[in-house]
């Protein structure tokens, strides 16, 4: 299956080597180029894209307004928002997760290292790159928005297992590292943190995350 990606940046030359590079991959194609967060939306809901690969600072309507409205349109249930920013500072970070984003990613990054961002993401697998840091996580997510705070209650519909997995999901353990940690494969992880995503009506696993962080099942502090 073609990762179908829309580039929404207000640099042309930084658009272009994005589609030089996305697109000489078998399984990604760029679908659209936006300069703002307005056009953004609106080739988002024209084109329907795996992946939105969305700037913060851009002029008119910023990115972290545009993820808001593309994450909470019905009809984009199927597209990701990763963040590609020059800015990677902390209240960045949360207020990415909060509006829906799936991923943050700094551009100092390297092309190995976006594509397999581009990849994990577009699977609903992805939460953060390496330079979004699990101290980012643990500090911003535990002090969520006070309208998004999540019951402690939500989480009775989980299993021990899956609560299990979840919490460890929010200290930033990939399903590799929580399966070395659980005596269990991969595959089984992946299926506990979707199966968790499903009874939650979590859109991807960085919501998921913060459902954690908000209903309470992991306690602030800086994880280990």
């Amino acid at each position: 299956m073609t990762i179908r990606v829309l580039l929404a940046d207000d640099q042309a030359l930084l658009r272009g080597a994005f589609r030089v590079l996305i697109d000489a991959e078998e399984d990604m194609e760029v679908v659209g180029e936006a300069a703002d967060g307005r056009e953004a939306v609106e080739l988002a809901r024209a084109t329907k894209p795996d992946i939105v690969l969305m700037d913060i600072r851009m002029p008119g309507a910023d990115g972290l307004g545009a993820t808001a409205e593309i994450c909470a349109d019905e009809e984009l249930s199927g597209t990701r928002v990763l963040i590609l920013t020059t800015f990677e500072i902390d209240e960045y970070v949360a207020q990415a997760l909060r509006a829906g984003a799936g991923g943050f990613l700094g551009k100092g990054a390297d092309p190995k290292e976006l594509l397999a961002a581009v990849r994990t993401v577009a699977a609903g697998d992805a939460l953060l790159s390496p330079a979004a840091t699990r101290a980012v996580i643990d500090q911003f997510l535990a002090q969520p928005d006070p309208a998004a705070a999540a019951p402690a209650e939500r989480l009775s519909v989980l299993t021990a297992r899956e609560r299990e997995v979840m919490s460890m999901a929010a200290t930033g353990l990939t399903n590799e590292e929580i399966a070395v940690r659980m005596f269990v494969s991969p595959f089984t992880v992946r299926t506990h943190v979707h199966r968790a995503m499903a009874k939650l009506d979590a859109r991807d696993r960085a919501q998921l995350v913060a459902i954690a962080y908000q209903s309470g099942l992991v306690p602030p502090g800086r994880p280990s």
